[in-house]
């Protein structure tokens, strides 16, 4: 059982998998769940089907065996199911100008909740708050061609955004960004989250995902393991089995652990600016 369906799941795969026209199958009999009110992260190698799971839980791919639930009840994919489905989840893809497309910043992310058929003042409504939240009201009337790459970054969440989602799905978010611009935007993910948005992330940064995330799901060869972030991304033969390098943060408890220097309970130093000022 996935240990996350526990936790109250707004968006569930259940039994499903895909495979591409005349390519392998990419996931097979996934059962996952995305929980309300946490942040998750999703870690794997280039190839584990990290995209090709989240394309399904925001109904961008339609499961090719088993079902989409969305509070429980299974997704259809006619006009009325994807409006529905879109209405709660987003996904924002790495590259923003896949996603930017309109003359210039409040047009594109005008243009969601404007294809909902929503009230004039409703859209304006939305679109301020979302430009507000991204930190980008200033932007407003900006082309998106002239925009630099993190607040290209930012106009494309913000165009999710307005949509109003109970979940945000961002591929790779910080890819490509300063670490000012990261802190910055892992910053607004915070005000999202405190303003009731559940955020899911799909990184290879294991020590971000360490500091950010409540949940991880971990996409091997053999499946997907999930479980709270700490437990699992302390795993060294769960991450060498993704591809991916041990975290900072439990790499340096282990080893003040094995020197007596850490209680068994204590997490330790998230950063190392933490455990500079530790103890």
């Amino acid at each position: 059982m996935n240990p996350l369906d526990r936790l109250n799941p707004l968006v569930e795969l259940a039994g499903a998998g895909y495979a591409y026209e005349d390519g392998p199958t990419v996931l097979a009999d996934v059962d996952f769940a995305i929980a309300e009110g946490r942040a998750l992260v999703l870690l794997g190698r280039n190839g584990s089907g990290k995209t090709t799971l989240m394309r399904l839980l925001s109904g961008g791919l339609r499961p090719g065996s088993g079902s989409l639930l969305l509070d429980g009840t299974a997704v259809s994919y006619d006009r009325a199911g994807l409006t529905r489905l879109r209405t709660a989840v987003q996904l924002v893809v790495q590259d923003p100008d896949d996603q930017l497309f309109a003359a210039s910043v409040e047009q594109d992310v005008s243009f969601g909740p404007m294809n909902l058929g929503l009230p004039a003042d409703e859209v304006r409504a939305r679109v301020d708050s979302a430009l507000a939240a991204l930190d980008i009201t200033a932007l407003r009337d900006r082309p998106t061609h002239l925009l630099s790459y993190g607040q290209r970054k930012r106009a494309a969440i913000a165009g999710a955004v307005a949509m109003a989602p109970r979940v945000l799905i961002l591929d790779e978010p910080t890819a490509g960004l300063d670490p000012d611009g990261q802190e910055r935007l892992l910053d607004v993910l915070a005000r999202l989250r405190a303003a009731g948005t559940t955020v899911v992330m799909a990184t290879h940064d294991v020590d971000l995902a360490v500091r950010w995330a409540d949940d991880a799901a971990v996409l091997t060869p053999s499946g997907i393991r999930t479980g709270p972030a700490q437990t699992l991304l302390s795993d060294p033969e769960l991450l060498a089995a993704a591809g991916l390098r041990q975290a900072w943060s439990p790499a340096v408890a282990s080893f003040l652990r094995a020197h007596a220097l850490l209680a068994p309970q204590d997490p330790g130093p998230k950063t190392p600016e933490a455990l500079s000022a530790w103890r």
